[in-house]
């Protein structure tokens, strides 16, 4: 068994979990690396947290294997895998300060002088002024903080984080998810991080994995799986997207040609997993600009572009979030930097517009 605290690939093969006839996780492999802030995204059911719950030893795989470095610790009882994990409800001890909170995973391995530790645990959280409070005397913030201080003082391999912030408000959320990603910079420890939040997955992670009905979907940078999404489900659980379903008629240099309600569109064939055929094309609503219809505004020739009217526009202070139904019925979501205070309204014929090079084409899902 590899020392506590070395830093190595977490390794998951072929792992399988079933609940009777039901399949949370269906052959997952995947290699995370050591020292990574890595995050599984996905919506509720979709195999996530029993992937995790394997990974701490609370849920013993149907099959597969799961290693640290090169130990197998498939069958390891938790308390030997050097993983440690964060819940959601943080599970700190009401009657124990902060400073015995950390300190309790130290006393339990018989170690007398916690002191030097648990305070540099402490300032590592920004929590050493506190350390004899009471966890109910801290806010949602600090707590989760606490918790992470108890689990990383005991320098695990790998820390896993089970929804960490679900509990916290909108603003703390932000503000702790800068934090705990500080704290795995400065630690070096490998983060890896349970949630169906696409804004904080994106925000902390260094690679994002997309899980949906027990297998990846698609892996990599945050800014590459957003940028250029290989299929339907990520485009749009990884942020909004508007799409159109066409037919590639041929093609122009290095775009195709696609044919679709509302026109002809360009999609470059790199940023395409179809290149004949069915295809669905796809764009980013803040790669959108909108203009009023027959207005002086002008739409680059090489632009591809749609028409319809705004049903709905929305003042968010930096951009303005417009609706708009286009003449084939679908409903589009445009977001327009706030460059001036004329703003479109309900009603309003409009032309929306953007390069090729933001458009990606994608198989159409059955049932579209």
């Amino acid at each position: 068994m590899a020392a506590s605290g070395e830093v190595q690939d977490l390794r998951l093969v072929n792992l399988v979990k079933s609940f009777g006839d039901f399949t949370a996780v269906d052959d997952l492999t995947l290699t995370i690396p050591g020292g990574s802030f890595f995050a599984l995204l996905g919506p509720s059911g979709c195999g996530k947290t029993t992937t995790l719950r394997m990974v701490a030893g609370l849920e013993a795989p149907t099959s597969g294997n799961i290693l640290l470095g090169d130990t197998d610790i498939t069958n390891e009882k938790p308390y030997k895998r050097y993983v440690n994990t964060v819940f959601q409800s943080y599970a700190l001890f009401p009657h124990l300060d902060i400073f015995e909170n950390v300190a309790f995973g130290l006393r339990r391995r018989g170690i007398k002088d916690v002191s030097g530790p648990v305070n540099e645990m402490l300032d590592l959280v920004q929590l050493g002024p506190m350390a004899r409070r009471k966890p109910a005397q801290l806010s949602g913030g600090q707590q989760q903080r606490v918790a992470v201080a108890r689990a990383l003082i005991n320098e695990p391999g790998v820390l896993l984080l089970d929804e960490p912030l679900g509990a916290l408000d909108l603003k703390l959320r932000r503000q702790m998810q800068i934090e705990l990603k500080r704290i795995q910079t400065e630690v070096g420890t490998t983060f890896v991080h349970v949630t169906h939040d696409q804004e904080e997955a994106m925000t902390m992670a260094d690679t994002v994995a997309v899980m949906n009905k027990g297998r990846i979907e698609q892996m990599g940078a945050p800014v590459d799986i957003y940028d250029l999404p290989k299929t339907a489900f990520v485009a749009n659980f990884l942020g909004q997207s508007n799409s159109v379903a066409g037919t590639v008629q041929g093609r122009s240099g290095d775009d195709l040609i696609v044919g679709a309600p509302g026109g002809s569109y360009n999609v470059p064939a790199a940023r395409s997993t179809r290149q004949e055929g069915a295809i669905l094309l796809g764009v980013r609503p803040e790669k959108l600009s909108i203009a009023t219809a027959g207005s002086s505004a002008a739409v680059p020739d090489r632009h591809n572009r749609a028409t319809g009217k705004v049903t709905d526009a929305s003042f968010t202070g930096v951009s303005t979030q417009y609706l708009v139904m286009t003449t084939w019925g679908d409903e589009w979501t445009v977001f327009e930097q706030n460059r001036s205070v004329d703003l479109l309204q309900p009603g309003d014929e409009v032309v929306i517009h953007w390069a090729p090079e933001y458009t990606f084409g994608l198989d159409v899902p059955s049932g579209e």
